[in-house]
């Protein structure tokens, strides 16, 4: 397995540092909002992995935590008049409501900044003792980031570099302007916590490299997070984690792709900012969940109508090659999947089904390539086309194999038939009117009367009611139309 990281800049071949197991920490949300779409990004390229990684027969444990004190969340609540503790609790509430939606398995760990405040409190005496931190007169405590030899290492970037082209804020208690805070004082009024520094609450960067050691240990396989967390914020955390444990942080350092809104970079200041629940209120959860897939996790994703019509009918044509097969071999939600034993064996040797499982095995396994995975689940899908028709008594297998399959990427468990009609609450016909205009239609192509068989197709399609003629007769799903 190879995995590309974003330290080395390159693809490096995966070793844990315990056989067989797999320590990853994921960045959070800080909870001072509702959940937008570049999260979801970041929810279920993690998701994948460690369902791929269990897959692959690693005992995985993942931990993604909360940020609940951060200078937003002080903001929103007091434009909200609303304490601090309500606040993250409803929005922690609503992530957990997401990401279920989105089919996201819940984290192993999921620890709350002030939960470990005592952790941070620990390692920031640590850092001053060490020399590599100080405080100022004015009660906050700041990290000396010309002291650590190998700050800018993930990025890329030299410190000189950085001084003359960053906008630099005036600060007096700084002792050079690319210091950073790691804990503030507090305000009068603001929540705080008692520190050797007087009443604060600790900085953003700090907070994840206490909870990273508190719960994996000082060195550990694999952090992640969105693409904007290179700079500074897991700069940062290197520097913090390595200067006060004394050992290397992270071996592997993952990130994931931005989402985009018809080309342009999602925010709300260009009206184009959408949260997880508005889009759910339109589109079926797998459907956005497909699209979140099919691009590789480290590319940009463009979030846009079309995009999502696209997404949909690929996974029609999976779900139209389910129809009508049991649901044996359905995986699991959460059940972690029997490893892969492919060793020496070749792509075209044994079962069909083994061939499929090796190919996406290859594709996984390249730096979790789910289009190159999701291309192997097509081949499937046509492959149990085919058998349903020469071969039946091949299909089943074929079936739960792509259900399996599909699984791994969290997709492809829902019942086909609901999955095909879904929608049909918003119909705009009842089901039994949709038939008679099908059963018209028939009659008009026996009559020959060609015309009004296509003026009735797309009357239908008109209402977002597609017709698909097939050897067996006419069937038909329902995509609401855009606004």
């Amino acid at each position: 397995m190879q995995i590309y990281n974003t330290l080395t800049r390159r693809k490096d071949v995966f070793t844990p540092i315990e056989p067989g197991a797999v320590r990853m920490y994921v960045c959070g949300m800080t909870v001072y909002d509702y959940c937008h779409l570049g999260h979801a990004r970041v929810m279920v390229a993690f998701d994948v992995i460690t369902r791929y990684l269990r897959h692959r027969g690693y005992d995985v444990t993942y931990v993604r935590n909360v940020t609940d004190i951060d200078d937003k969340i002080l903001r929103r609540a007091d434009e909200n008049n609303e304490s601090i503790s309500s606040l993250t609790e409803r929005m922690i509430e609503a992530m957990h409501e997401d990401e279920a939606r989105l089919g996201v398995l819940p984290p192993d760990h999921e620890p709350r900044a002030t939960r470990h405040v005592d952790d941070i409190l620990a390692m920031i005496e640590t850092l001053i003792a060490k020399g590599y931190a100080y405080a100022a007169d004015n009660g906050d405590v700041y990290y000396r980031v010309r002291r650590f030899e190998g700050y800018g290492k993930l990025n890329n970037r030299d410190l000189d570099e950085m001084r003359s082209g960053a906008r630099v804020e005036v600060d007096e208690h700084k002792e050079d302007p690319l210091d950073f805070v790691l804990w503030k004082a507090a305000k009068p009024g603001e929540a705080s916590w008692p520190s050797p520094w007087g009443e604060g609450r600790p900085g953003w960067h700090i907070e994840c490299s206490a909870m990273s050691k508190c719960c994996l240990g000082e060195t550990f396989d694999i952090h992640g997070g969105g693409p904007d967390l290179t700079f500074p914020h897991h700069e940062n955390e290197i520097a913090q984690s390595e200067a006060a444990n004394g050992k290397p942080f992270v071996n592997t350092w993952m990130h994931a792709g931005a989402v985009r809104v018809n080309h342009e970079k999602m925010s709300k200041s260009l009206g184009n900012f959408f949260t997880i629940r508005e889009v759910l209120e339109h589109h079926d959860a797998e459907v956005v969940r497909y699209l979140l897939v099919a691009s590789h996790y480290r590319s940009a994703i463009n979030y846009a109508p079309e995009s999502l019509l696209e997404a949909r009918k690929s996974l029609e044509r999976f779900y139209n090659a389910l129809e009508g097969q049991a649901l044996e071999g359905q995986a699991l939600e959460g059940q972690a999947l029997e490893g892969l034993s492919l060793e020496g064996q070749s792509l075209e040797d044994g079962p069909v089904s083994d061939r499929f499982e090796a190919r996406f095995a290859a594709a996984m396994d390249d730096d979790f390539n789910t289009p190159e995975a999701l291309s192997v689940l097509f081949d499937l899908a046509r492959e149990l086309n085919r058998a349903k028709k020469e071969s039946p008594e091949q299909a089943p297998a074929l079936a739960a194999e792509l259900r399996r399959l599909g699984g791994i990427l969290g997709l492809l468990q829902q019942d086909p038939v609901t999955f095909l009609k879904a929608g049909s609450s918003a119909l705009p016909l009842s089901e039994e009117e949709v038939q008679a205009k099908i059963a018209e239609r028939a009659a008009a192509k026996k009559g020959r009367d060609f015309a009004a068989a296509d003026g009735i197709r797309d009357e239908l399609a008109a209402l977002g009611i597609i017709l698909k003629d097939a050897r067996e007769g006419t069937t038909w799903v329902f995509e609401k139309p855009e606004g």
